[in-house]
């Protein structure tokens, strides 16, 4: 049944595999004749000493014997024409369909599995397409003709074929459904093993500084034994498919044998008939012990198709942001934010920033932020280059990745037409907030309002709802109570693909591609010229870096950017958010590598443009320039004004102060 759904993705090479079919059907009534050709050159020829008879049904054997090789080779050709390009047609449209995945869907997959079923997965089912159309339709076909023209030939010997054949598909049948199950459970094997792969590769060098490699040997064996088990196990079964063919069909050879020596003497058959009805049995044997082949392919497809169609079929909730699917994921983050706050939540975001108050580092990053931020730590830089992992790497998606794969196609002119489409007023009214399955309330009554052109900055410590707060902006997910309005317009009712086009979004992870500098600042938008990709990278502070590259801008980087440092990385990622050109950028904690001064160019540099800017910081240096703080804890709003206003209404907000300012300082310095 599963298979019978992704047929659609065959109607456009219909014409191919038609015409696949069709010379199968020729080369199979052509072979199918040849046994009875035989016959007639044993009985009417060899038997009768006709030596002109041999020639003539001998040329007729010759010339079917060509035309089903040329049938043959036609078949295969137009076959694998249809099954590739179901493949690429598939894989294309399963690719498109995880593009559109809100944060709640994508958190129902894991990365493995999906990286799996884009490629074993679809190329299990394209080799099945390819046997269908050349093999798998040709075997019932060939036990159906061979049995009726052996009923043809010799009714008595054909009837010892029509008997055993329908024993045989009984047992096939049954082998078919035990296998589909055993398979299934070897492909959610198999998934784990690449999950395990993955995460080895992407935390190498995390794992050799613990010096874990034995851990991880260890932990790899464990999971490749149960594949291998779970392999075997399927493998046994199938695998006494073909010992018990060949029991039955080595019982009927001799029964026809048999048989037919005592109607040869009886006169009822001849030595032809007796020869033909062998013949016949022998291309049953041929086509039955092909369905043991063909059984494992089919069953290991089955369940392929079956783990395709759960993505096909998943409901994709990116456009609303439903919050009530469950997602175990939000669970595990909303666990781990509970148990990192501190009963006195005050006393320990204040130790917290006096550690890092003076060097602008932090010590731990808002674990409220996103599902994909918990994981992603839990995992330690769990990154998959070019093929998203199920972490942090989404939050750098909506800008640009949502971006393309929710506007269908739209072209570059619609491009431009997106970018500032948004002025950039955003106002938060009395919105209430919890992950998708979790009761937890991340955020609750946040009321504020920014004008377009502001700088907001958002304090708070780890699990307060920070990057939550920010992330329902572009709308990655969507608020339970209150309203989110762009421009004074309800956010939920905004074009999404012009939304996120008026967005620079920068997230805490940091996430570079494949590819030169001047290839991932222009990821931020495909039709920037070089000069805006220069100008964007100044204003990041990262220019000059850049030209001391050894090729500049076309310095390939390595893998997630190892030949760049933190800093590097994250000016690159400002850089990628400001070639857009926004209405809006969201830093999320994007600056805590930088130091002070670097971070007061940039911050300078900001003040250039007209956008809307939000800045999640730690550090009391970032938010002395900025129009509105908001002090976020547990969720709640607990202050909003400008520095001077917080430091005479916030008792809190002094002790940070003077955590990484000291005691004496009233008001910090700006650094500008």
């Amino acid at each position: 049944m599963g298979m019978i759904k992704l047929f659609v993705h065959l109607k456009k090479y219909r014409v191919a595999a038609i015409a696949a079919l069709v010379m199968m059907l020729i080369e199979l009534t052509v072979e199918l004749a040849q046994p009875y050709l035989i016959s007639k050159i044993i009985d009417n020829g060899i038997q009768q000493g006709d030596l002109n008879v041999v020639w003539m049904w001998g040329g007729v054997l010759v010339v079917s014997a060509l035309i089903a090789f040329a049938a043959g080779i036609a078949s295969s050709f137009f076959a694998s024409h249809a099954s590739l390009g179901f493949g690429y047609d598939l894989r294309e449209k399963l690719y498109e369909k995880m593009q559109t995945f809100s944060y709640a869907v994508f958190n129902r997959f894991a990365t493995s599995s999906l990286i799996t079923r884009l490629t074993g997965d679809v190329t299990q089912v394209q080799d099945t397409i390819f046997m269908s159309l050349r093999f798998m339709t040709r075997v019932p076909l060939v036990v159906i003709g061979s049995m009726i023209m052996a009923v043809v030939v010799n009714p008595r010997l054909g009837l010892l074929l029509v008997v055993m054949v329908p024993v045989l598909l009984v047992f096939v049948i049954w082998m078919i459904k035990k296998a589909a199950l055993l398979f299934r459970n070897v492909q959610r094997r198999l998934d784990a093993v690449n999950g395990v792969i993955q995460e080895n590769l992407t935390g190498i060098r995390l794992i050799r500084v613990f010096v874990r490699m034995g851990h991880e040997i260890e932990r790899f064996a464990g999971f490749s034994g149960k594949l291998m088990k779970g392999t075997i196990s399927a493998l046994r079964l199938t695998e006494t498919t073909m010992p018990f063919m060949l029991l039955m069909m080595n019982g009927c050879i001799i029964a026809v044998l048999w048989f037919g020596r005592l109607d040869i003497s009886s006169g009822s058959a001849t030595v032809g008939e007796v020869v033909a009805v062998i013949n016949y049995l022998l291309r049953t044997i041929g086509a039955m012990s092909a369905l043991s082949w063909i059984l494992v392919t089919f069953s290991r497809a089955s369940a392929s198709a079956q783990r395709l169609n759960e993505v096909f079929e998943t409901e994709d909730t990116s456009e609303t942001e439903r919050t009530g699917q469950g997602s175990l994921a939000g669970r595990i983050a909303q666990n781990r934010e509970n148990g990192k706050r501190d009963q006195n939540g005050q006393v320990a975001w204040m130790e917290e920033h006096s550690r890092n108050g003076q060097t602008g580092k932090i010590g731990q990053r808002d674990q409220s932020g996103s599902v994909s931020e918990s994981i992603s730590q839990s995992q330690s830089e769990k990154v998959q280059i070019g093929v998203p992992e199920r972490g942090s790497e989404h939050a750098d998606l909506p800008s640009s990745i949502h971006h393309h794969s929710e506007k269908s196609g739209a072209d570059s002119k619609r491009d431009e037409q997106n970018f500032r489409a948004v002025q950039g007023g955003v106002e938060f009214s009395k919105v209430g907030f919890s992950y998708p399955g979790s009761e937890i309330k991340v955020l609750e009554d946040i009321s504020f309002s920014a004008k377009a052109g502001e700088r907001i900055a958002i304090m708070g410590a780890t699990g307060s709802g920070k990057s939550s707060l920010v992330q329902l902006i572009p709308r990655l997910y969507t608020e339970e109570q209150g309203r989110v309005r762009i421009d004074g317009a309800d956010a939920s009712a905004l074009d999404l693909p012009t939304l996120r086009g008026s967005i620079g979004y920068v997230p805490q992870e940091v996430i570079l591609f494949t590819g030169s500098v001047r290839e991932n600042i222009a990821w931020g938008r495909e039709d920037a010229s070089m000069e805006e990709i220069v100008e964007a990278a100044r204003r990041a502070q990262i220019h000059e870096t850049i030209e001391q590259l050894p090729n500049g801008y076309d310095t390939q980087l390595g893998q997630r950017g190892v030949n760049l440092s933190g800093g590097q990385k994250q000016r690159l990622s400002i850089a990628r958010a400001l070639v857009r050109r926004p209405s809006i950028l969201i830093l999320d904690d994007s600056t805590s590598a930088l130091d002070v001064a670097t971070e007061g160019r940039l911050l300078d540099a900001l003040e250039e443009l007209s956008c809307t800017t939000f800045i999640i910081t730690q550090k009391i240096s970032s938010t002395t320039s900025a129009d509105l703080i908001l002090l976020l804890d547990d969720g709640r709003l607990i202050g909003q004004g400008k520095h001077e206003d917080l430091m005479e209404s916030s008792e809190l907000y002094r002790r940070i102060h003077e955590s990484q300012y000291g005691e004496g300082a009233q008001y910090v310095q700006s650094i500008h």
